[in-house]
């Protein structure tokens, strides 16, 4: 027997952390974007809206949560889900083996809530977002391509060498000859001072993106979020953070996340003096051999179809949008 209910309370939405913690490490489609270490940092940093999180119990088991909250506007509301705009992979989260069972709950306390539209945008192949059907849900239209994500498939030890192509190899040692003649490499994990991994990240973004429009971090509320979030994460051992030295400069920052057998590179930046010797570069292949090394089969670029990702050999891999009305044949 399943039971729902509607969570419009933050501090409740907080409490449910350590079930929701348990719930995400054995849904099968669960991504880092929709673990309760970023999410909930994510709610406290911009809390659009109104909370309208639906959670699923089975007795005392959380076994399905709908991070959802509700966006007023004077054409009417939007349910939206938490986390949107800053998670490239977003989803409902659900227990192994009774997936329908949760969509339809779900889907029928849904409907409790008064919206107008319900959209799930960046849902990734094989969603349990993609199941949620019902008579009174009228889709606005068939579920369709949202965005590219771009992801390179690797194996071995050596994916540098089997998985890049011959051209970005040879960019990759070029890169490595410049900066070595410029002064001593280092690279540095940065997991151990978060804070100063952060700093530097916040001031090698900025650098990289200064006047065309200064990047996602120049915003205060996402660098509040991502000083939040990165402890978290970095608690569930989701976090994976390099910094590249050349003599006492930091030249280049890298902030991913590794979670069962995918790599995620989320943000980098680095410093423009340093564009010849292509820090960034050095640390994507850095990023690449060490994913490989811990048993990753893919390095997820994330949204977007920059161009340097398929230089690395990355092939799109798209999400889905999925957008509901309310029939008013219930």
């Amino acid at each position: 027997m399943l039971r729902s209910e509607i969570i419009d309370d933050p501090a409740a939405f907080e409490a449910l952390a350590p079930r929701w913690r348990e719930l995400w490490a054995h849904s099968r489609t669960a991504t880092p974007f929709q673990s309760p270490a970023w999410l909930v940092p994510w709610w406290r940093a911009f809390a659009p809206g109104e909370l309208a999180t639906i959670a699923v119990w089975r007795g005392d088991d959380l076994v399905g949560l709908a991070p959802l909250y509700l966006e007023h506007a004077t054409c009417g509301s939007r349910l939206l889900p938490v986390g949107i705009s800053l998670s490239d992979y977003l989803d409902v989260l659900c227990c192994p083996g009774i997936e329908a069972a949760v969509a339809a709950v779900i889907a029928d306390r849904v409907l409790a809530i008064n919206w107008s539209q319900w959209i799930l945008p960046d849902l990734p192949a094989g969603a349990a977002g993609l199941t949620i059907a019902h008579p009174a849900l009228e889709a606005d239209q068939p579920v369709d391509h949202h965005a590219a994500c771009p992801v390179l498939p690797i194996a071995g030890d050596d994916a540098l060498a089997v998985c890049i192509p011959a051209r970005r190899r040879r960019q990759l040692r070029r890169a490595h000859n410049a900066a070595r003649r410029r002064g001593c490499v280092s690279i540095i994990p940065a997991q151990a001072d978060l804070k100063a991994f952060f700093d530097h990240l916040i001031r090698l973004h900025g650098a990289r993106w200064a006047g065309r429009g200064d990047g996602v971090l120049a915003d205060p509320a996402a660098e509040e979020f991502h000083r939040q979030a990165l402890p978290m994460l970095a608690a569930q051992g989701l976090v994976r953070c390099w910094l590249v030295a050349i003599d006492d400069a930091i030249v280049g920052a890298y902030y991913g996340f590794h979670h069962r057998h995918r790599a995620y590179a989320y943000l980098g930046g680095f410093d423009p003096a340093y564009a010849e010797e292509s820090p960034g570069a050095i640390l994507i292949g850095h990023a690449i051999a060490e994913a490989a090394r811990e048993g990753a089969r893919e390095f997820d670029f994330l949204r977007g179809q920059e161009s340097y990702k398929y230089g690395w050999g990355a092939v799109d891999q798209w999400t889905m949008r999925k957008v509901w009305t309310r029939s008013m044949a219930r």
